[in-house]
């Protein structure tokens, strides 16, 4: 890469606009619709444990690793990989091949985003409008009303027959699906210092002090008691269960955003004094932070509505029925659910953007497009393809997080721990660090990668949608 291509790259102004572009990120739907069943399940603290433990090992290797990979290169995973390949033996074209991979998880995560966030979108404007509230408690109204946005298809005949009866744009949110794309394209032509940095700068911190109001509110409910009771469960002999571990994992990796394209892509855009291991720890805890709140809002919520926890799965459901239900149910469910979904709406925000950002920086890198042609191009291949895969979207999700999630994050580990001379990335690690990491870091990386492994061997759904 030329001089002039790395001085005239777009990237972040401020360490903590960075911080707040990686947790908008990583706090996505897995936080609000998933981690807080998980947590209520496994029994509050039996979850939390292992989860932490996850986390801190995650945040120590894979999310480090990924921000260090991008930055040395300056560029993407295409790029990325290709200078790791390089560095060993001289054949840049290897890696740059196998960078396509995580390019590739890249854009079918965003395209299946595309469709939750059209859902997210219509339940934002109908909890403003009023139009959520006057559904009332009615479950067979609420259960019809996200219904009819998102219609599942159990055989490619069936979805078909959807698309030629009803025209694509007839199919679930058409037209919201095209708002929702839009408006995270808009942000994306502003470019990354003004359109992503400044978003998130405005998202996350609203987004938090949402949550905060939320679980405020919540806390005083009758009946509230009962989630805090599940929230603060310990069993030992839970955390003997490899199930608990299994299902930790797979929400910590996930969660943190870590699939070797979406964080690599904005370490590229760091500075080479910039603090990787104080950054990469700071997301972690933030993102552990909003999921925790998520936790403490939904989990208290279910416990006043007196529903059972038993009853209530983990996935899209819990956010578009049964906390519909629940919201309705209270004193002030109006202006409740306005806040719950705007908040909720910055969270997906934030991460579509960060899943489309990685293809969009890949048409500037290997086809010189300037950024507004770049995202006009991925915005109509995630365009037409969201629109057309909605009736699969529970499948197409579940393929990306358990086949293509895992794969690109052990690739962008293998590139950066085993690929990498040990000295060379110890050092890029290292760069800016005010307190340098130890040489543990290396061996730990080698954990993650066995870890990433063993995910695909088993086919854990890293938190898709379903």
């Amino acid at each position: 890469m030329s001089n002039e291509t790395l001085q005239t790259r777009d990237g972040f102004k401020s360490q903590w606009g960075f911080i707040l572009a990686c947790i908008g990120s990583a706090v996505g739907m897995g936080n609000i619709w998933r981690f807080p069943i998980m947590v209520a399940k496994y029994g509050g603290m039996t979850f939390l444990i292992p989860y932490f433990i996850i986390v801190l090992l995650v945040g120590n290797s894979g999310v480090m690793e990924e921000f260090a990979l991008g930055r040395r290169a300056q560029a993407g995973p295409i790029g990325a990989f290709g200078h790791a390949t390089e560095a060993k033996n001289g054949n840049r074209k290897l890696g740059e091949l196998i960078g396509i991979v995580p390019i590739i998880g890249s854009l079918m995560l965003a395209i299946g985003y595309t469709v939750v966030m059209s859902w997210i979108f219509k339940y934002a404007f109908m909890s403003v409008t009023g139009g959520l509230y006057a559904l009332g408690t009615d479950m067979g109204a609420i259960g019809g009303t996200f219904g009819g946005a998102a219609p599942e298809a159990e055989t490619l005949g069936e979805a078909l027959g959807m698309m030629f009866s009803n025209g694509i744009f007839g199919i679930g949110n058409g037209v919201w699906l095209l708002i929702g794309l839009v408006v995270a394209l808009v942000i994306m032509a502003m470019g990354v210092a003004n359109g992503i940095e400044l978003a998130n700068k405005i998202m996350m911190p609203v987004l938090f002090g949402l949550f905060v109001i939320l679980a405020v509110y919540i806390g005083f409910q009758p009946g509230a008691s009962e989630g805090y009771r599940f929230l603060f469960t310990l069993d030992p002999k839970g955390l003997l269960n490899f199930e608990v571990w299994v299902y930790a994992f797979g929400q910590a990796f996930f969660s943190l955003s870590v699939a070797g394209n979406g964080s690599v892509i904005y370490g590229s855009y760091l500075p080479k004094d910039e603090n990787i291991p104080s950054s990469a720890r700071r997301v972690a805890l933030f993102d552990t932070l909003a999921a925790l709140l998520a936790a403490f809002v939904i989990i208290p919520a279910i416990g006043a509505s007196g529903f059972a926890m038993a009853d209530i799965n983990p996935g899209p459901g819990l956010m578009f029925v049964f906390l519909v239900n629940i919201l309705n149910g209270m004193p002030g469910g109006r202006i409740i659910g306005v806040i719950f979904y705007i908040a909720v709406l910055f969270a997906g925000l934030s991460s579509i953007v960060n899943l489309y950002e990685a293809p969009v920086a890949t048409m500037q890198e290997q086809f010189k497009l300037k950024r507004g042609p770049a995202v006009a191009v991925i915005g109509v291949i995630g365009a037409v393809v969201a629109l057309m895969i909605q009736p699969w979207t529970s499948q197409w999700m579940d393929v990306v997080s358990i086949y293509i999630c895992p794969l690109g994050a052990a690739l962008a580990a293998i590139m950066f721990f085993v690929v990498l001379p040990r000295k060379e990335a110890l050092e890029e690690v290292n760069r800016g660090a005010k307190k340098p990491i130890g040489s543990w870091f290396v061996p730990l990386g080698y954990v993650f990668i066995v870890l990433c492994i063993a995910a695909l061997l088993l086919g854990i759904k890293f938190n898709g949608i379903g």
